[in-house]
Order: C-alpha cells, then structure tokens, then sequence
C-alpha cells in the first residue's frame, strides 16, 4: 500500500518509463452518504500495486503520468468520475474491457468472468460490499483489489485482437470516446422529483406528501451521520409508514435509536399536517404523438436492426437501443445513435441544424 509522497513519486517514475498502465478503483458509497475514492489500483511494469488516495498525499503527479500513457479499465465510466473529484484526470488513450468485450459479442461481461474464461481462475467476490476505507485493509481485501488489475493486460489483448479481426475497432474507438464524453456530464440533482422512489407512483397524493417530507428528512439525518441513507429507513419502510398514515391507520416505526426515533416522531406528527394544497400534483407526463411516418420508420429500423444483429451474432441491443431508434424515428439527424451503428442500419451520417445565433 502506497501512502506516502517518496514512494509514490518512486511509483509515479516507474510508470513514465511504461506504454500502458491497467487501473482500477474502490469507494466506499455503500457505507458512507459522501462517497470517496478510496483506493487506486495500478499494473505497471510487471507489478501491481495499491494506492491510498487517503492517506496526505498529492495525486496530481500520478495522474498526468497514468493519463499519458494507454491506460486500460474495465467498465471505466464510474472510476472516471470518482478519479476526476480528485484531480485532473483526462487520459489520452484508454482501452475499456468492458467495451471491448460488449462489441465483441461475449454473453457476459464481467471482469471475473473474463478471467474464468481466459484463464480459468476463480475470483472471490467476498469483498465487493466491503468498506474500503478502512485501514489497513484485511489480507483478503488486498488480494481482491490487486486482481482487479491482474488480468487486464492479457484480456485487452485478446479483445483487441478479436475486434481488429471482426472489423470492429472503429466501433469500439466511438463507443468508448462517447463513454468519456459522457462521463465528464455533472447531472444535478432535482429535488422536485428525487423524493419519488420507486413505488412511490402507487400512492395516493397524501402518501406521497408523507413521502417526500420523510425522504428529506432521511435524507438530512444521512448526512449528518454521513451513512447510506438506507442506514436510516430503509425505502419499503418509507413507503409503508406514508401509506398506513395516509390511511390513518397505526403505524410500526423502524428500528432507530432513541434520538432518532424523536426526531422521526417530529417529522411524522409534521406530516399529518400537510394540507391537501402542498400535496403532491401527479402530473401525466403528455408523450409527443407518433405520426404514422416515424411508426413506420421505428418498425423499419427495428426490422434492420434484428436482422443485422442475427447476421453478425451481436445482441440487437447494442447495434441500436430501443430509445435510441424512437428518437432516430422522430428525428432522423439527432445523435442518439453512433455513426458505426447509423452505419450498420442503412442510415446516413447524422447532420443535426446548427445551433441558431441568439
């Protein structure tokens, strides 16, 4: 485990004199309510080795070093945006198994069935929910994190090779850059809807106002505690407390310790007040109509897109999504689909209007 300045700038040096670096990551989001990055996983010159991105040491260096080489991930869109609340991190030419793998048309995805599959090992998948902010990290704990890199030199190989013979390298090269790209979006939260859970649609208006003054004060009590709000009340337990209160009925409150249990006594005693003016509208989201032309462009899209996928033995769902063909059909220059995926149903290049100046 590498925690302090001198060997990271050894490790950092090590890696500069490498063509490609295989990188992984862990948080721990599944027991804290503010996520961090908890450690960085690197292979690099016939070692693999751990970094502790807690410990007092500056990142920044290791970054501009892994981000200009090849680096390679599997599944890299979660460990870009982790990486980028440390630092800088915009790599240069990156490699993702996961992709690579998906376009190549294996059946399952995953890191440790590819490894069963090329090498015949057998991952552990004992520490998946493990918190990985603790320190030091169990024997177990290093094992499995040192194998999320392990193989991953061996698999881009393979996969690389696979999809340079199936004609496929431009379809991976467009699919991971629109990944990155994607990865770079901050989505904001909303707080008119984030309230509304799953289930949450089946209550009736004064369930759901119950609901949502319950979820923001889960959501408060998460973040002075800084756990998972689901180590407060749990949603099902959420959705049954608004239902039996909205029907007036007796209520059983969650486990909690005592000064919780008030404070969620508060908040219930608050949402019986509620007037039916500040309850929740349920609003019908109103769809566009579908015109008859762009029905018949869907069927045929879909028609190609079933035929194509048979052809080259690829799920139809990665030559083209569902959402991606509607919003094709309604707009045949919109972007949602790829140029290799366009390419592949019959459609020209995309040429959506320039923006218009203000």
């Amino acid at each position: 485990m590498i925690a302090e300045e001198k060997a990271l700038a050894d490790l950092t040096a090590m890696l500069s004199e490498q063509k490609r670096i295989a990188l992984d990551t862990e948080a721990d989001s599944l027991h804290c309510y503010f996520e961090k990055l908890c450690l960085i996983q690197i292979s690099g010159g016939g070692d693999h080795v751990l970094v502790d991105p807690l410990a007092s040491i500056d990142l920044q260096p290791l970054f501009d070093t892994v981000c200009s080489r090849r680096l390679v991930l599997h599944g890299a869109d979660y460990d870009l945006r982790l990486l980028r609340r440390s630092g800088a991190f915009e790599p240069v030419d990156l490699f993702d198994t996961m992709i690579a793998a998906r376009l190549a048309g294996k059946s399952t995805l995953g890191l440790a069935s590819l490894v069963k599959e090329y090498f015949g090992v057998e991952l552990s998948k004992a520490s998946q929910k493990a918190n990985w902010a603790i320190r030091p990290l169990p024997p177990q704990m290093v094992e499995y994190a040192l194998n999320d890199t392990r193989y991953l030199f061996e698999i881009a190989d393979t996969l690389e090779a696979d999809l340079h013979q199936l004609g496929r390298w431009e379809w991976f090269a467009e699919s991971r850059d629109r990944m990155i790209a994607s990865a770079r979006e901050v989505k904001e939260r909303d707080d008119s809807t984030v309230w509304r859970i799953s289930g949450s649609y089946a209550l009736t208006p004064r369930a759901q106002a119950i609901l949502r003054i319950l979820w923001f004060w889960r959501d408060s009590e998460a973040r002075a505690w800084d756990r998972p709000p689901f180590h407060v009340i749990g949603n099902e337990d959420m959705l049954r407390v608004a239902q039996q209160m909205a029907n007036g009925g007796a209520f059983s409150t969650p486990r909690m310790n005592g000064s919780r249990r008030k404070s969620f006594e508060v908040v219930v005693a608050l949402a019986m007040q509620i007037p039916e003016s500040e309850w929740p509208k349920i609003e019908k989201t109103k769809r566009k109509k579908i015109t008859k032309e762009q029905t018949q462009r869907l069927e045929a899209l879909k028609k190609t897109r079933d035929i194509v996928a048979k052809e080259i033995s690829l799920d139809p769902s990665i030559i083209a999504p569902r959402a991606a063909m509607e919003a094709t059909a309604a707009d045949p220059d919109c972007l949602a689909l790829m140029s290799w995926q366009r390419r592949l149903l019959g459609l020209a290049e995309a040429t959506p209007a320039k923006p218009k100046n203000p």
